[in-house]
């Protein structure tokens, strides 16, 4: 009994897919358009400043005038970059007490 019981459940389960299927009131959805890029802007991309200073190569990078990065690249070592918290272009952030700290380098560890 237990197992006539089952196999109606699962019968049934199995024809609830079939049944949403045989609907015919259903009419297509319209076609949609593609989307809109609109043109980005030259002030938008980065302005890279590549300078050699005693054996490290710095890059300078720059939006709308505005320093945003530094990536130093010693002779040798591990690179590092260096990224402005508040976009004024100084790389130096004080703390609650009102003295200066550092922007902490940042060093790739892994790339794909």
């Amino acid at each position: 009994m237990r197992r006539l019981n089952a196999l109606i459940a699962l019968l049934a389960i199995l024809a609830a897919p079939v049944s949403a299927q045989t609907r015919t009131d259903l009419q297509p959805l319209p076609d949609v358009p593609p989307p809109v890029m609109a043109p980005l802007s030259d002030s938008l991309e980065p302005q890279v400043t590549i300078r050699k200073r005693e054996g490290d190569t710095v890059e300078e990078h720059r939006v709308n005038g505005k320093l945003y990065k530094i990536i130093v690249t010693p002779e040798y070592g591990v690179p590092y970059t260096l990224i402005d918290q508040r976009g004024d272009g100084v790389f130096v952030r004080p703390d609650s007490q009102g003295t200066p700290q550092l922007s902490v380098p940042m060093w790739v560890i892994g790339t794909f």
